[in-house]
């Protein structure tokens, strides 16, 4: 139903159908009488939820949370999840940041059933082209009493601020034109002083019961009448919430819970405005390991960055929602379908969740590689042939790769480290280090001569040549020729042949070395060294001086 606004050069205004909580009812104390909104239907109301952020920076992993929450509770309820771009704070705000942060939702999957790019009955939703209607419910307001104009400087408001210190008294209000004559203020409005429209507080307290943090009450004696219209005429904050989420028939607010002191100006508006109240649920704040407020002296804290870093949609989205809920069993490998399926806002917890980033990274792991084999090789091979290691981006030698490594990439963006690790050959620092010394002292001289003599003879290519079967006959065969098995043979054999000491299937590394050698797909500049330059950098080491604890001489690999 549409209303048309007469006498005011107002486009239409959807107005809501009204709609009555068919549970517990809301219960106020309104100038020391209790009142509450009551069920007068049999069926709950349809369940929309909106996600409403400032486009004043980036969407930071908290906003993004309560987008989640949002978009979870709304799903598993077959209800609406309503977008909406708070943008009142004109010399912050900006499209740009407007932009990313639909880019960033886009990108966690959280699609929005109304909202900017998807209009929607409830529209517009952004709040600066809803302003006319903020002015009607203003002057609704003020026709009803609810609020009066107030003509006070800030001077004088600051000195009344002055005034309540000096007698540790709370900084409100103290209403001196509450009750000013109709001639007080026709006297100051023909002189053309500035006015803002301020909410009158009743006396008593008020009570709501929050879906995450229980019955939350506040003494209305200590908040002060409250400017809702500016002197510029720009309504404030809650004054704009309270209107949207009335207009827009939103039966659900889910938000983080520093907007919790909020809800006491937004329910006083509701009440005199005639609004049925929404059900409230805020969340706690995400937590650094410290436990203060996450924030960017912690690191990464915007979705933006993480997706930049090489982190995966569902595995930001698994993460988040971990952080202050659980579906009570040891799981924690989350899809969005499944989570969808398993969110209720009841197992939400009341207390900060801590973000912990060496878990986030984990989790990105496991979504990585639980990808389709396909899909995952796709996506290792065009990040390798992007960052310069390979000339190509499929083939033998990108499959094997990528088995071979997977297990060890936790982000994509560690795939080329993960790869220049493998083509590496740092022996001679190896070598020097204090974990080698006990290879050292086991004959590594006499073992690196009979590899070296394998080598030559053709015998350890040959097996290569031949695959997995062929490597393990001849290690098995040389291992004999040496009277060497298990540790004393494969960590000296390692070290030779890849430069480490630790690392990914040694079999499975020398054979796509061997390969990387002979297929070509390995870019120039990707500081390959071959097994041919690895035996030649072993035929130049100085043995003699490594058993006599000396510095291994560098040698430069062969061109």
């Amino acid at each position: 139903m549409a209303l048309l606004c007469g006498g005011m050069p107002w486009s239409k205004v959807i107005v809501p159908p009204i709609f009555h909580h068919s549970h517990t009812p809301r219960t106020f104390f309104f100038q020391r009488r209790r009142f509450s909104v009551s069920a007068l239907s049999e069926q709950p109301p349809p369940v929309r939820v909106r996600f409403a952020p400032s486009p004043t920076g980036n969407l930071h992993v908290g906003g993004a949370r309560t987008a989640l929450f949002n978009y979870l509770f709304a799903r598993s309820k077959g209800g609406k999840f309503v977008l909406r771009i708070e943008d009142t704070d004109l010399e912050r705000s900006s499209r740009e940041s407007e932009e990313a942060m639909l880019k960033d939702l886009s990108w966690l999957g959280l699609d929005w059933d109304e909202g900017p790019g998807v209009g929607g009955d409830y529209g517009p939703y952004r709040q600066s082209e809803r302003n006319s209607l903020y002015k009607q419910y203003a002057e609704n307001l003020h026709q009803s009493g609810h609020v009066y104009r107030c003509f006070c400087s800030n001077e004088e408001l600051e000195k009344m601020k002055e005034v309540a210190k000096l007698k540790q008294l709370p900084p409100v209000y103290t209403g001196k034109w509450a009750s000013a004559t109709n001639e007080e203020v026709e006297e100051e409005l023909e002189k053309g002083t500035p006015y803002t429209y301020r909410f009158r507080v009743p006396k008593g307290s008020l009570k709501i019961n929050d879906q995450i943090r229980g019955e939350v009450s506040w003494n209305l004696d200590t908040l002060g009448d409250f400017v809702i219209m500016r002197s510029n005429g720009q309504p404030v904050y809650n004054f704009c919430v309270t209107v949207d989420d009335a207009t827009m028939a939103i039966s659900h607010v889910i938000r983080a819970e520093e907007h919790l002191p909020n809800t006491l100006r937004q329910a006083l508006i509701y009440k005199a405005l005639g609004f049925p109240m929404p059900y409230f649920a805020h969340v706690s704040l995400i937590l650094a390991p410290d436990r203060s407020k996450l924030s960017k002296r912690h690191g990464a804290t915007s979705v933006g960055q993480f997706r930049e870093m090489g982190y995966l949609p569902e595995a930001m989205v698994n993460y988040l929602a971990l952080l202050g809920w659980g579906d009570g069993t040891e799981n924690e490998f989350f899809t969005l379908d499944q989570l969808v399926e398993k969110f209720t806002i009841e197992r939400v917890n009341k207390s900060g969740a801590i973000f912990d980033s060496t878990k986030l990274r984990w989790m990105n792991g496991q979504h990585l590689r639980a990808r389709p084999s396909e899909e995952l090789t796709k996506l290792i091979a065009e990040y390798w042939k992007t960052s310069g290691l390979l000339t190509v981006s499929d083939g033998p030698f990108i499959d094997e790769a990528v088995h071979l490594l997977k297990d060890g990439i936790d982000l994509i963006n560690d795939a080329d480290k993960a790869l220049a690790n493998l083509l590496s050959y740092p022996v001679h620092s190896t070598l020097q280090s204090d974990e080698a010394e006990s290879v050292l002292l086991d004959n590594l001289s006499e073992f690196a001569a009979s590899l070296l003599a394998a080598y030559d003879s053709g015998d350890l290519v040959a097996a290569l040549e031949e695959g997995h079967t062929g490597w393990q006959k001849w290690v098995k065969g040389f291992g004999k020729s040496l009277k060497r098995k298990g540790k004393s043979l494969f960590m000296p054999l390692r070290l030779l042949l890849t430069g480490k000491l630790h690392g990914p299937d040694m079999g499975a590394s020398v054979a796509l070395l061997y390969r990387a050698g002979t297929s070509n797909v390995v870019a120039p500049e990707s500081g390959f060294v071959t097994l041919d330059e690895r035996f030649k950098m072993l035929r130049q080491i100085d043995w003699e001086a490594l058993s006599k604890d000396q510095p291994v001489k560098e040698t430069a690999a062969p061109v």
